[in-house]
């Protein structure tokens, strides 16, 4: 297990499983790497302002319906509930919900991002203090416990907003929502998935003029280099993100700009120009996708909100009871 609450991640083993996997993504082609590695404390930092560039609509929109909705929301999780927030991020969009509930006993908010989190935690109990807030430093993709329901506590609801579960593949994805059934069976589960539309409006949002996304990007790179002692050059990596219509997502790369050698962990790869490494996939989604998808996995969908432009979605998902 991974879980460690109010604890970091042990720094040697983290480094060691991004060492290994760094080396795996240049070992075999194509070249890819999990998105979780995109989250260190500037990585973070770069996704929240990402969240705020005004082609980023998925933010805002999200945002919108949760505060419309708000009340509907509340009234389908109940009072003295228990909130389980994944990849929990600067803990922005749950205030939206702790405003909303009544009594909520107790919220465990779960990142990869030790320091961010922390930070966010902190930050959240100076504007509640009736409230527990006890932090899961994880990686929620991974099998994880979570602390005991309190005597007296309502139910134990998760809230995956932002729609990272666009970051999996669609094997990925039954497999997290199957063990998110599991860790809230009786419960249920508050999930955003953003939603098939326009291109245009996806090449805008992951493409930004800014150039903030392109960092994100290629922090990964600069992580690498902080964290593992190589010596990525990332000038002569580029961004690249576009709309994959067949498959629904959109990908982002970074692009070698030359022919490059890279070092990892004492190993030595060869890039040639044009070569890619395949850093995050954003899958889109349909309704009637997203509750087969939910009925697979065990829930039971039910109320679905979305926007009027029908550019971004919430659901309601019950678990069962196991």
């Amino acid at each position: 297990m991974l879980t460690r609450t109010e604890m970091p991640l042990d720094a040697g083993q983290s480094n060691r499983e991004f060492l290994k996997d760094l080396q795996l993504a240049f070992a075999v082609q194509p070249h890819s790497i999990s998105p979780k590695y995109f989250y260190d404390a500037s990585g973070s930092q770069l996704f929240d302002r990402i969240c705020q560039l005004p082609e980023y609509y998925p933010t805002r929109t999200e945002l919108s319906i949760l505060s419309r909705h708000a009340g509907d929301i509340a009234s389908q999780i109940g009072p003295q509930a228990e909130i389980v927030e994944f990849g929990a991020g600067s803990l922005m969009k749950v205030r939206l919900l702790l405003d909303a509930l009544e009594q909520p006993r107790r919220y465990l908010p779960i990142d990869i991002s030790g320091e961010h989190l922390a930070t966010s935690a902190w930050a959240l109990r100076q504007d509640y203090p009736g409230l527990e807030v006890q932090p899961v430093v994880a990686d929620y993709t991974q099998p994880l416990s979570l602390p005991m329901l309190q005597p007296g506590t309502g139910q134990r609801v998760g809230f995956f907003p932002g729609s990272t579960i666009g970051n999996f593949t669609p094997d990925e994805v039954l497999r997290f929502l199957r063990s998110t059934a599991r860790l809230l069976r009786g419960g249920a589960l508050l999930l955003g998935a953003d939603l098939v539309k326009n291109p245009d409006v996806l090449h805008a949002a992951y493409n930004d003029t800014q150039g903030v996304t392109a960092a994100f990007n290629l922090n990964l790179l600069a992580r690498a280099n902080r964290e593992l002692g190589t010596q990525f050059v990332l000038d002569q990596f580029d961004h690249s993100a576009f709309y994959n219509a067949p498959l629904r997502r959109i990908e982002m790369h970074l692009v070698s700009r030359c022919r490059q050698q890279v070092s990892v962990g004492g190993e030595i790869y060869e890039l040639a120009q044009g070569d890619t490494l395949h850093t995050e996939n954003s899958y889109k989604f349909t309704l009637d996708g997203l509750h087969e998808l939910a009925l697979c996995a065990g829930f039971t969908p039910g109320p679905v909100w979305t926007d009027p432009d029908q550019l971004f979605s919430v659901h309601w998902l019950n678990a069962p009871v196991l």
